[in-house]
């Protein structure tokens, strides 16, 4: 499993190791349904990484960092930004998962995860910059929402290999993430994360606040650590308390002079979910894991209607599924696995180019095949995670685990 803390849970019946999808994931409700096997699965996570690796991967000669596209772009850097870099590293930790062949990838788990580290740069205030810094590049910003994920695939990759130097990374994030808290009271709902670490920062984000608190509360189940979970708390109830709009949906971002931003994301969804799950873990305190339920449901149903999950960016939606996974390790419903498999089974069918194996969206990195659109290490990545989650979702031994 994707991660080791799940293994204590009960997890759904899966009839013979099959999940029934019906393709595309916009089709129309008389699309015929099939079965996909784990071992489908399995081969597609198989053929995604390797194009991904054959396309967009540099190799050692070019420090085991990735293209931004290919081709490439005119205003592409010479290497990835680090949210691309981060999916590919991702990719990799979900494919030691794969049933019977995942050991064969775990050299390059451990080989993106160190490579990561070109991305930091220490000093009065340290993080992972959105751009390699000298020698390897011109550096960028700390972007905080960047930093937290990165945490959270060290954090997935020490739960699968045990390696103590990933949980102490993951915890040297949290004062990184600390920094962007916005303790002034005179702001409309104070409290908050910043996007970026920058005076002109002028907003306070969902995403950066939830997947700091996921991060903040899965560290606490590990360590136990009193003030991981009082961060965790904190800033889970902010999100819930100043950006939840409906169950589920929370809204992205409230500007400084008191107005919000209300384009909705399957990420968000997901990371107040993943919040509550892993708090309900690590407390055992129940109304947390209502509250999971509670914007599971509500997510679900406005996610899968029509063609909203097919227009979502691919990556958000990886987030988004693997979150609902956590929630089904804890209190298991058949609906969670059946929407994700909907999803990738359609975006196998409609979004891949079957000449190189490569996955084309729109600009939005979304919706539609576009033909003409370069594939994005961002992109590919997030294809590759979602199969290879639902390759172990699916397997028959974990209807025993």
């Amino acid at each position: 499993m994707l991660r080791s803390l799940l293994t204590r849970a009960t997890v759904p019946v899966v009839c013979a190791g099959l999940l029934w999808t019906a393709a595309p994931a916009h089709a129309e409700p008389a699309a015929r349904v099939r079965p996909v096997p784990s071992d489908t699965w399995a081969d597609r996570a198989t053929d995604a990484y390797r194009a991904l690796q054959h396309h967009l991967y540099e190799g050692p000669d070019h420090h085991g960092l990735y293209l931004e596209h290919t081709p490439r772009q005119a205003g592409d850097p010479a290497h990835s930004y680090l949210w691309p870099f981060r999916e590919a590293a991702q990719a990799a930790v979900d494919m030691q998962e794969l049933p019977r062949t995942g050991v064969a990838y775990r050299r390059d788990a451990a080989e993106r995860l160190e490579t990561a580290e070109h991305y930091f740069t220490p000093g009065d205030r340290p993080g992972y910059e959105s751009y390699l810094p000298a020698p390897l590049g011109t550096g960028g910003d700390v972007y905080y929402d960047d930093n937290a994920v990165v945490a959270l695939t060290q954090l997935d990759q020490y739960e699968a290999t045990g390696d103590p130097r990933l949980l102490e990374r993951a915890e040297q994030v949290v004062p990184v993430v600390s920094r962007a808290w916005d303790d002034d009271t005179a702001k409309a709902c104070p409290g908050g994360m910043d996007w970026y670490d920058s005076p002109g920062n002028t907003i306070r984000a969902t995403n950066v606040t939830a997947l700091s608190a996921q991060l903040a509360a899965r560290l606490y189940e590990h360590t136990r650590d009193p003030g991981h979970l009082a961060k965790a708390r904190q800033w889970y109830g902010w999100v819930y308390d100043c950006m939840r709009k409906a169950p589920g949906l929370y809204v992205n971002d409230r500007n400084d002079d008191g107005g919000t931003n209300e384009t909705l994301w399957t990420y968000n969804s997901g990371a107040m979910i993943g919040t509550a799950t892993a708090l309900y873990r690590g407390t055992g305190d129940a109304g947390y894991l209502d509250k999971a339920l509670d914007d599971a449901r509500g997510s679900l149903a406005y996610w899968t209607e029509g063609s909203r999950l097919h227009d979502q960016p691919a990556v958000f939606n990886a987030f988004y599924f693997k979150d609902l996974l956590d929630l089904d390790a804890v209190r298991p419903d058949p609906a969670y696995l059946r929407a994700m498999s909907t999803y990738a089974d359609g975006t196998y069918a409609s979004n891949r180019d079957d000449s190189t194996g490569l996955f084309r969206f729109q600009p939005s990195n979304g919706g539609d095949y576009d033909p003409a659109a370069p594939a994005a290490t961002l992109n590919q990545s997030a294809m590759v995670q979602i199969f290879a989650t639902l390759a172990d979702a699916t397997h028959e031994r974990r209807r025993h685990s």
